[in-house]
């Protein structure tokens, strides 16, 4: 079997089980387990899955949504870094809550294998969770938005009303002097809740949102405790944010390893 036809095998196997030991590949395979492990180490360079103890998971590419079809392909760079970031401030053995987002799903990707709690309205973030073995899941339910498999809407504000969390982590459409704005009314209630359900918030959004409104106002710039943007954030926009008295987080979007 050629290299190329062994590791799309081995990902395949990965992609069905999610979670798969180390003994299980190599009796799949046939093969020694120094050739599973060079097999995994390329496979975690390509970001389609990621090495944690006692095995492997897959980390694969994003879902087949609408929401993350839609995305701008150079948009993916800054999403990542911005990510990258956003991770440094969990901490081992947070509960954080995460909606659906194609930023916070790059996070979630990032935060597989840690020993964190983790709540999420999210199909596709709760997927990647869910045969971790260092983590712990909560998904919420609720009316499931077909184009981003968020759940959404009373039942899922109901649920997100009974729980408490360290940090609440999500996304926006848009920014503007007046705060931050997403474009579904549903959803907007139900990261109002997510909110109320924090100590701390973070948003995670790339700096095209900046100077944007969108249909539905989520909150001002001073309801929210971090925001964690690329580095195409202007100078003017660094100094809002600041006065705003948010914890600014910016992104170098550089080398980004899977672009």
């Amino acid at each position: 079997m050629l290299a190329s036809e062994r590791r799309n095998r081995l990902l395949e196997l990965v992609r069905v089980k999610r979670f798969a030991s180390l003994p299980e590949l190599i009796e799949e395979l046939q093969v020694s387990e120094s050739t599973v492990r060079r097999d995994l180490e390329h496979l975690e360079q390509q970001g389609s899955a990621r090495r944690i103890h006692g095995g492997v998971l897959y980390a694969g590419t994003s879902p087949k949504l609408p929401h993350f079809d839609e995305q701008e392909p150079g948009a993916w760079a800054k999403k990542r870094a911005i990510a990258r970031r956003a991770a440094a401030l969990v901490e081992d053995g947070d509960t954080i809550l995460l909606d659906g987002g194609s930023t916070t799903y790059e996070l979630a990707r990032l935060l597989v294998g840690r020993p964190i709690h983790v709540v999420t309205t999210s199909l596709p973030v709760a997927n990647l969770f869910a045969a971790d073995p260092a983590s712990d899941l909560i998904l919420v339910g609720g009316n499931i938005c077909p184009r981003s498999g968020v759940a959404q809407g009373p039942l899922a504000g109901a649920m997100i009303a009974s729980l408490r969390v360290r940090k609440t982590i999500f996304s926006v459409a848009g920014i503007n002097d007046e705060g931050f704005f997403n474009n579904n009314l549903l959803l907007v209630e139900t990261e109002r809740a997510m909110m109320r359900a924090a100590d701390e918030v973070v948003v995670v959004a790339d700096s095209s949102k900046l100077g944007r409104r969108s249909l539905t106002h989520l909150c001002g710039l001073d309801e929210v405790q971090h925001l964690v943007v690329d580095d195409g954030i202007p100078q003017a926009w660094q100094e809002k944010i600041a006065a705003a008295g948010v914890a600014l987080v910016v992104a170098p979007s550089a080398n980004d390893p899977e672009a």
